[in-house]
């Protein structure tokens, strides 16, 4: 079975403009977990539920054993993590607001509509994505994604 048979041809996309916000909300409305962005007819990246999900994550917290002072405990230490909860409240403010530029994924990996859906699927396994964006001649002419080859092999495509 050919990936252009059970790839989805009618794609949304979003540009690098885009805020995060609006590619939220067309992610929810039209139940996808990823978009490609095109910056006019050229694939660019693609936006994906865990890219946004890394961002919303926040810093990681360090792990290392520290054993406060007496000094630390009474000023520093409530002083300090007050200033990292404002930053953290500040930074999920802003997310919403950030270009799709700020968190996509760079040089997607791709496949031809003549392909077979086992090299899509091994694509998929081999760099744990969801999704390629298929491309013939430079142009994006359509997505595949895990339940497309799902519903391809068990015959709703």
């Amino acid at each position: 079975m050919k990936v252009e048979e059970v790839m989805t041809r009618d794609v949304i996309t979003c540009t690098p403009a885009d805020p995060i916000g609006s590619i939220v909300k067309v992610m929810s409305e039209k139940d996808i977990s990823g978009l490609p962005v095109m910056d006019g007819e050229k694939l660019v990246g693609i936006i994906t539920e865990g890219d946004i999900m890394k961002v919303l994550a926040g810093p990681e917290v360090s792990s290392t054993l520290w054993l406060p002072s007496p000094f630390e405990v009474l000023l520093e230490i409530p002083l300090r993590d007050m200033l990292q909860l404002r930053r953290l409240q500040e930074s999920f403010k802003d997310v919403s607001e950030k270009p799709v530029r700020d968190v996509m994924s760079r040089k997607p990996v791709t496949i031809e509509p003549h392909k077979d859906i086992e090299d899509a699927s091994a694509l998929m396994v081999r760099f744990r994505i969801n999704r390629l964006p298929v491309v013939s001649g430079g142009k994006l002419i359509g997505i595949i994604t895990r339940e497309d080859i799902i519903q391809g092999l068990g015959g709703k495509k």
